[in-house]
């Protein structure tokens, strides 16, 4: 199983100005089934670009109404079904994403909803995917339906907070993750509505007690610093292994121990080329 983080860029202003990438990432090999997460604009491109392939994708989760979060969504289930030629995969979303709550949504059309199993997913309601379970986990953001996830392969539990606000019950949610991964959109202590600091990421790591913590979804003031530095402050102040996700990196999951987990960082290949005029063959 991988990760691999094909923007680390949140916020308005890292997306717009695209100071980071902000394509969200993707679990690869979850017992066989790919999973890309809050595909966000320059999805498709940077799954190209980084070789993998959109069209081997088993599943999408879009956490909530967000640009940064839903861009690309559509023209991925357009790749996960062969041009919305064949019934397949899953498209896992909030209640604001899939059906459309007041002025939030929907950010799935319902033609785009025709070829592929729809699941909407709510703070503690349970999806069975037979070798692993994903659980919706509550955040309070300008979304109000918006959801984070803790997948349970069996022997890794994979944690992501979205786009939330820290509170006290958050790490509830998330306890006993193995690997925990949190949308951080300011540095230091002092964090921005609906959003965690870093300050506020290192609290809930303390609670939870990760073997790796993942910090992504930076915002422009946090890029004007260096997530890095940040980062090995948390690993000293917790004794957790925290890395700043960076555009590209791909993290390998060892199941005997996540902290031992081996980065490296993919480099973007020019498309289009020889890779995208063959990956779309029927």
């Amino acid at each position: 199983m991988k990760i691999t983080f094909l923007g680390t860029g949140g916020g308005r202003f890292a997306t717009i100005s695209q100071k980071r990438m902000s394509g969200g990432f993707r679990i690869d090999n979850i017992h066989g089934f790919n999973l890309h997460v809050d595909p966000g604009p320059g999805a498709l491109i940077r799954s190209l670009q980084y070789k993998l392939n959109p069209s081997q994708i088993n599943g999408i989760f879009i956490s909530h109404c967000h640009t940064d979060h839903y861009n690309d969504a559509e023209i991925l289930i357009e790749s996960m079904t062969k041009g919305m030629i064949r019934n397949y995969g899953h498209i896992i979303g909030s209640k604001s994403v899939m059906e459309g709550v007041e002025q939030w949504g929907p950010s799935i059309s319902n033609y785009h909803k025709t070829n592929s199993e729809s699941h909407t997913l709510t703070p503690d309601k349970e999806i069975d995917f037979d070798k692993f379970k994903i659980k919706g986990t509550p955040t309070i953001h300008g979304d109000p339906c918006g959801v984070g996830f803790q997948i349970d392969t069996g022997h890794t539990k994979i944690s992501y907070t979205s786009d939330t606000k820290y509170f006290e019950e958050l790490s509830e949610y998330h306890k006993d993750a193995d690997i925990l991964i949190g949308s951080v959109l300011r540095p230091g202590d002092k964090g921005l509505k609906g959003h965690m600091c870093c300050q506020d990421f290192e609290n809930l790591i303390k609670e939870v007690k990760p073997k790796l913590a993942i910090m992504t979804h930076f915002g422009y003031k946090f890029l004007k610093e260096n997530p890095i530095n940040a980062a090995k402050k948390i690993k000293w102040d917790t004794g957790v292994r925290t890395l700043a996700a960076t555009d590209g990196m791909c993290i390998n999951i060892d199941y005997n121990n996540a902290r031992k987990s081996y980065v490296k960082t993919l480099k973007p290949r020019a498309i289009p080329g020889k890779f995208s005029d063959e990956i779309f063959k029927i």
